[in-house]
C-alpha cells in the first residue's frame, strides 16, 4: 500500500496543517507497517503555476527553456506519485478563505483531462476513484457548517469538489479551527483533531 504525504504550509515548524498531518500518517503507519510513504512538500519544493508553456509542453511543443523542463519534470512526477497512491494525506491550511497558492497548483498540475479525469456527454467524470483522501485542515477563524462565516470557507469545500471532479469521494477531514483565537481554543482544536485522527483506525 502506498500513502503520498503533502504539505503546504509556509510555517515550517509552527505549522497546525504539518502538526495535523504527520500525527495523521505516523497514526495509518501505525496500523500498516509496511506502508511506503511518499513526501511531497509544497513549500520547500513548489511546483510552478500552470501556464501557457507548461500546456503547450503537454500537447508536445519543444521545451527549450531549462527551468520549465525541470517545472515540467516536477509537475510529471507529481502526478504519477498522485496515481500511483492508495491513501493521500495533505496539510492544507485556510489562507484567505481559501487555500494556499502552492496547494492549488499542486492540483492543478493534477487535474489532467484523459488522464484523472474525462469529459463524456453527460460531464466530466473521475478517473481516481477508490483512494482515500485524508486533509489536514487548520483555521485560525470557525468557519464549520453552521457557523456565522460559513459561507467563507473556500477552503474545505473546494478541495471537496476539485477532488470529487477526480472520482475521490473517500475524503476525511481532520480539522482544527479556530486556532488564531487564543491559546484555549487552539488547545481545544488540537485535542479535537487528535481524537478524530486516531479514530481513523478505530
Amino acid at each position: 500500500m502506498k500513502l503520498l504525504h503533502i504539505d503546504s504550509s509556509i510555517l515550517g515548524e509552527g505549522s497546525v496543517s504539518r502538526e495535523l498531518s504527520a500525527n495523521v500518517v505516523a497514526t495509518l503507519r501505525s496500523s500498516h507497517p509496511q506502508l511506503a510513504i511518499t513526501r511531497l512538500d509544497l513549500a520547500a519544493t513548489p511546483i510552478g503555476h500552470l501556464s501557457a508553456a507548461h500546456l503547450a509542453a503537454a500537447q508536445g511543443a519543444p521545451i527549450d527553456d531549462e527551468a520549465l523542463k525541470q517545472d515540467v519534470a516536477l509537475g510529471q512526477a507529481a502526478l504519477e506519485a498522485f496515481l500511483a497512491a492508495d491513501i493521500v494525506v495533505i496539510g492544507a491550511p485556510m489562507y484567505n478563505l481559501g487555500v494556499p497558492s502552492q496547494l492549488k497548483a499542486w492540483i492543478d498540475r493534477i487535474s489532467v483531462a484523459g488522464v484523472t479525469f474525462r469529459y463524456t456527454e453527460q460531464g466530466p467524470v473521475g478517473l481516481c476513484g477508490g483512494k482515500k483522501l485524508v486533509i489536514a485542515s487548520s483555521r485560525g477563524g470557525v468557519y464549520s457548517e453552521g457557523s456565522p462565516a460559513a459561507p467563507f470557507d473556500h477552503q474545505e469545500t473546494y478541495l471537496k469538489v476539485a477532488f470529487g471532479l477526480l472520482g475521490v469521494t473517500d475524503i476525511t477531514f481532520i480539522r482544527a479551527e479556530g486556532v488564531a483565537m487564543g491559546a484555549d481554543a487552539r488547545n481545544g482544536a488540537l485535542d479535537s483533531a487528535r481524537k478524530e485522527t486516531a479514530a481513523l483506525v478505530a
